[in-house]
């Protein structure tokens, strides 16, 4: 059985270097189309976010000027839809469900509503009517008259208690995936997880994984929460059948690393770092809130 080494994070900050354009700064809204809806974790995380950000930034110059008599009313169409689904689906390998496409339909009605706004103001003078540096000139109006509140150590600490789960050290976990060729039943992967633990896998044809240091919310994602709850109850050292969101496999845990909290006083640096942060995007979120509201805003019946 050939051996590869998982380096899924090298190749998503690989691709993401060279997405990276003026809207990574875009801050993240909560936009309310009728309904209301949870924040989504993925959305969190700074490197897919640049790279689905990136994406839906699209060249749209056309939904201006096909809507150029009425400049005040925002149509999220198909099309909008469509493109959204595609660079989703490109940067984490499936469709997005109802929750992902609505906000990815949000990050797209913010860019729209800056780039209206930065017409408006005439910033594409002396420009090649870009979009994204069109939308970045008037996120800089923005930006210019923000500021921060005063702080301490206590609200840098009460922050930092909030929002724990991004600094803590998560459980790691390593184990190895032998995947079979062909019959991949729940029958044929128990009888091959037999044989391996027998010390006799005979002639069926497998590929060994090995998977270092993987936080449980990834295992999450890519197997699905009864993978991982399975994982942790199995004994370490032994092949077992275990049923994933896409079918059943074969592995064997070989290490757990237990969760460390972190500490405040050694990251204090980071953490006011972080604050300010999140506390401008909060300030621009408003803004383009605030702006947003001289607009009319509708969805099209959706089409695929």
């Amino acid at each position: 059985m050939a051996i590869a080494q998982e380096d899924s994070l090298a190749k998503i900050a690989k691709s993401a270097k060279k997405n990276l354009s003026f809207s990574e700064i875009l801050p993240w809204r909560s936009w309310r189309l009728g309904e209301s809806h949870s924040g989504l974790r993925w959305l969190r995380e700074p490197l897919l976010h640049f790279i689905v950000l990136g994406g839906v930034l699209f060249a749209a110059d056309h939904f201006i000027v096909s809507r150029s008599n009425d400049p005040r009313v925002i149509v999220i169409d198909a099309q909008v839809d469509a493109h959204a689904r595609e660079v989703f689906k490109q940067a984490r390998g499936h469709e997005p469900d109802k929750e992902e496409l609505y906000a990815l339909r949000r990050v797209w009605l913010d860019n729209e509503v800056l780039y209206r706004e930065g017409l408006a103001l005439q910033l594409d003078k002396g420009d090649d009517m870009i979009r994204e540096r069109v939308i970045f000139k008037q996120l800089s109006v923005i930006d210019a008259g923000m500021k921060l509140p005063p702080y301490d150590d206590n609200i840098l600490r009460a922050w930092f208690e909030k929002n724990r789960a991004k600094y803590d050290e998560p459980a790691r976990y390593d184990f190895q995936e032998a995947i079979l060729v062909g019959d991949k039943s729940e029958s044929a992967v128990r009888a091959f997880v037999s044989a391996l633990n027998a010390g006799t896998p005979g002639d069926v044809k497998a590929d060994l994984r090995l998977f270092k240091h993987r936080p449980r919310e990834n295992l999450v994602q890519s197997y699905g929460a009864e993978f991982a709850a399975a994982l942790d109850a199995s004994p370490v050292g032994e092949w077992r059948a275990l049923a994933t969101k896409e079918g059943w496999r074969a592995m064997r845990l070989e290490s757990i690393s237990k969760p460390q909290p972190a500490d405040f006083e050694n990251i204090q640096g980071l953490v006011k770092h972080d604050w300010v942060d999140a506390t401008l995007a909060e300030q621009r979120s408003a803004a383009v809130s605030a702006l947003a509201k001289k607009y009319t805003v509708k969805v099209e019946a959706k089409r695929r």
